[in-house]
């Protein structure tokens, strides 16, 4: 279930849980985090200058929390989240003389797992965030695992990237073996450079580690936003701590069903993003005049699948192969604000210009050992929290069947996820997510209808198992996560919950925003050409 960052990013203790530990949990985990929670709140966080991170506005401040590595043992050993702040600038962007009142920390995680949320508080510069960056002090972190929060790491970075590969949508027998022995590799990486402590990577700790932050913050109830993953462990919080919430908006809902985690949610997912991949398709070939790449769904696939080929015989600056340039049209998958620089690369590249596809696919160097850091945790999270077929033969079954009908991304995602399939860390037993009438303050859910990153299925899904919760829909659209972006409307639902704890009724429906404009240079190019 890897997803990406907000849209406009670049986003009384309780003790009555005793029972909802999961079987396989550790039975005193909840009073790990009391005690835990406690410290924090005692010690709070010592926020001062950012200077572990380069090229920040001085509003923006940095500090650590400490939490325990195993919650069963809370005065064991500790590891510190690195956690970020801009605090609340209480100046309405509507009235420059209304002073606006603070209404505590709104926490953010962006997902993945493995995605950091250090940078999100500079969101309130965002025109469509100031408001309610004028209410509340606007949190993020990097979760454990993640960045400068005790990070993780499977291989060596420099490694990481492989260079040129290819990408069959149909794999033969011999590339198969090859990949489960990589994945083989992979996951005995991950088991030799973490130890013991890889157990603890997992969805529940996050859950826990976000109350002891919610302490260290000062916060008695927690407001909090979570995007795509960030919405699973958001609901295994609320779930856990109900009575420590005070506002919950869960953006591009994932499926929190315990059996969808996480082998059947990532078939969902390969499924739904062929619908996805159709969707662009469709967009360019209506923008024909301007990439000359197809006047439909279909002839717009034959170019993607000449360029396939081309890769294939010979990698686009020796760095672009196949695989890279599945990798940058996933990307079209889930934003499609990405749309237009996608098609003007596939276009020049066929035209036999390759700059643009390189500016766009190549693997960024510099950034390998982020990605590295990001895909050992989004590893390591989704193989510990629950049971994962161990037998390829299941895989190649149920896979085979579903890339007859969604080849586009369904081999990709089965590469990205067999680590789990020979994971030496213990497995969780994924928490039943259900909160009953009363027991969870009113939350809303947000979703895109064609979200092919967190299907839509899984935003109805949660909304049945958080009593109270009200789902908002943007009706005929795809970007994954929502909130703070171009729809109007999904934003006014957003602030009028956040700054005034106002929700419509149990649904709510908002239209799509408006398409993207092809990029403005091709369509000038276009203007001055005579129709086909």
């Amino acid at each position: 279930m890897r997803a990406a960052v907000l849209y406009s990013a670049t986003g009384a203790l309780l003790l009555t849980t005793l029972s909802a530990v999961p079987a396989g949990g550790t039975p005193n985990a909840v009073p790990g985090v009391v005690i835990a929670a406690e410290r924090a709140a005692a010690e709070g966080v010592d926020f001062g200058a950012c200077t572990d991170v380069p090229d920040l506005p001085g509003s923006m401040e940095c500090g650590k929390v400490g939490v325990p590595l195993d919650y069963a043992r809370p005065n064991g050993k500790q590891i510190e989240l690195a956690v970020s702040r801009v605090r609340a600038t209480h100046r309405d962007p509507h009235n420059s003389k209304r002073r606006v009142p603070r209404q505590g920390a709104l926490v953010f995680n962006p997902g993945g797992p493995g995605a950091s949320g250090l940078y999100f508080p500079l969101i309130g510069m965002i025109p469509e965030w100031k408001r309610i960056g004028a209410a509340y002090d606007l949190v993020g972190y990097d979760p454990r695992g993640v960045g400068r929060s005790a990070p993780l790491s499977c291989e060596d970075p420099k490694t990481f990237f492989k260079g040129p590969a290819p990408s069959p949508t149909h794999p033969s027998e011999t590339y198969k073996r090859e990949r489960v022995a990589r994945a083989k590799a992979y996951a005995r990486g991950c088991a030799q450079r973490a130890g013991d402590a890889l157990r603890h990577y997992h969805s529940l700790n996050n859950a826990r580690d976000l109350d002891v932050l919610r302490a260290a913050l000062g916060e008695q109830r927690l407001t909090f936003m979570g995007a795509s993953y960030g919405t699973y462990f958001g609901a295994l919080y609320a779930t856990l701590f109900p009575s420590h919430v005070r506002r919950m908006v869960f953006d591009a809902a994932v499926n929190p069903d315990p059996a969808q985690i996480w082998y059947r949610n990532n078939l969902d997912q390969s499924a739904a993003f062929e619908s996805r991949w159709e969707d662009f398709r469709e967009w360019v070939a209506r923008h024909d005049r301007v990439y000359r790449l197809g006047g439909t769904s279909q002839a717009v696939l034959r170019s993607y699948e000449r360029a396939r080929a081309k890769l294939a015989a010979e990698p686009a600056g020796g760095k672009v192969g196949p695989a890279q340039l599945q990798g940058t049209f996933l990307q079209a998958g889930y934003y499609d604000d990405y749309w237009p620089s996608r098609a003007e690369a596939l276009s020049a590249y066929l035209k036999g210009d390759p700059k643009l596809l390189i500016a766009v696919a190549a693997p960024p160097r510099e950034a390998a050992a982020e990605a590295e850091n990001a895909n050992a945790v989004y590893t390591a999270v989704e193989c510990n929290d629950g049971p994962w077929p161990t037998d390829f033969r299941v895989w190649d079954r149920d896979n085979t069947r579903l890339a007859r009908v969604a080849p586009f991304e369904t081999w990709d995602n089965v590469w990205a996820n067999l680590p789990c399939a020979y994971w030496r860390a213990p497995r969780q037993q994924p928490l039943d997510v259900r909160t009953g009438p009363g027991e969870l303050p009113p939350t809303l859910i947000l979703a895109a209808e064609r979200d092919a990153a967190a299907p839509y299925d899984g935003a109805l899904e949660m909304h049945r198992r958080l009593t109270g919760s009200v789902l908002v829909t943007e009706r005929d659209a795809g970007t994954h996560g929502i909130a703070g972006g171009p729809n109007r409307c999904v934003n006014g639902h957003l602030e009028a919950y956040l700054l005034e704890g106002r929700l419509p009724a149990r649904r709510a429906a908002c239209a799509p925003h408006p398409e993207p404009r092809p990029a403005d240079r091709a369509d000038k190019a276009a203007a001055a050409r005579p129709a086909r």
